[in-house]
């Protein structure tokens, strides 16, 4: 079968598309007929700790939608045929295994590449928003880079959850196509110069949830728009900015809570119990159309590179799919 791998070293990363054997499930996997897979931002970056070490290579991708066409041991709650999503390494390939334990049965209502934009993405935002976050109705929450897929999905998310938005974005077109999914308020801006505006819109009190996409060159601003009790996510560092400072006093007086949102030193098992809260919460209003993912554009498997370079040119928003071979 074919799939996708990619080298590393040191500066940079080279795809490469290699034919490889099946894969076989192992006890409690499944084997998937991959139909579409989405692309991750943070599995490209160097330094974000997705990569192997320098010198090595892996099959990548790391979420996808297919059918179900072999049974590990012990499995019982899926059969050959069954349309499933999930996390799972080796995403960009014509077949992958998937934990039982990640594999969620498709909602009728979504496409192959609906259904692949939503297993990470969406599970990150659970983790953010509310096992985490402990966002309610009525808050607000900021989330830097709302353009981005994990931030769209927040956006979305935190819509159906009752809470109030606000995004930054460079660019004012991706900020008016967000309107419609209920962006309460649109800061056109890539710099750390939206404590007014933030205060402004929240009357002063400030923003009770920050989702920060960006990184560091955000990072002090974020804890000025925090109010008392506020809380902020971590999610990524696009901006390569590793460093920042922190108000000590303002975390203390605020009674502020920073967490970060990452699955690369989790185990399988940790990584899997959000799953059955996500089923229960989020699930199903994916599945009534309350929330429906947001898919940028869709490239033939092919053209990673490319979809990759779409991605690296941040034109997109929401989720950037790869449609396997034969898919449809």
């Amino acid at each position: 079968m074919q799939s996708y791998w990619m080298k590393m070293t040191e500066e940079q990363s080279t795809l490469e598309l290699r034919d490889i054997p099946q894969p076989e499930p192992c006890p409690q996997q499944v084997l998937v007929r991959l139909h579409a897979a989405s692309l991750n931002r943070g599995e490209f970056i160097l330094g974000h700790g997705l990569h192997g070490k320098p010198g090595t290579a892996k099959a990548i991708g790391m979420e996808g939608a297919g059918e179900v066409v072999k049974l590990g041991a012990g499995v019982t709650r899926l059969k050959p045929g069954d349309r499933v999503m999930g996390r799972c390494p080796g995403a960009f390939s014509e077949y992958a295994v998937m934990g039982v334990r990640e594999a969620m049965v498709m909602p009728a209502t979504l496409s192959w590449e609906e259904a692949a934009s939503v297993p990470l993405t969406f599970l990150v935002v659970y983790d953010m928003l509310v096992l985490q976050g402990h966002l309610v109705a009525d808050e607000w929450l900021l989330i830097n880079g709302v353009s981005s897929g994990v931030g769209v999905a927040a956006l979305q998310t935190a819509k159906a959850m009752g809470a109030k938005v606000i995004g930054t974005s460079g660019s004012l077109e991706k900020l008016a196509r967000l309107k419609p999914l209920g962006l309460d308020v649109g800061l056109y801006t890539r710099s750390a110069d939206f404590y007014d505006a933030v205060m402004q819109a929240t009357g002063g009190k400030g923003v009770n949830l920050v989702v920060n996409t960006v990184g560091g060159s955000v990072f002090a601003e974020n804890i000025r728009c925090m109010a008392f009790e506020g809380r902020l996510a971590t999610v990524g560092y696009v901006d390569g900015v590793l460093k920042a400072e922190i108000d000590i006093e303002a975390l203390h007086a605020r009674r502020l809570t920073l967490f970060g949102v990452s699955n690369k030193q989790r185990t399988a098992e940790q990584r899997a119990q959000s799953l059955p809260g996500f089923v229960a919460d989020v699930l199903p209003a994916i599945a009534a159309g309350r929330i429906k993912p947001l898919v940028d554009r869709v490239f033939p498997f092919e053209q990673l590179a490319a979809a990759k370079a779409h991605m690296e040119a941040n034109q997109h928003l929401g989720k950037i799919v790869l449609a396997m071979p034969g898919a449809h």
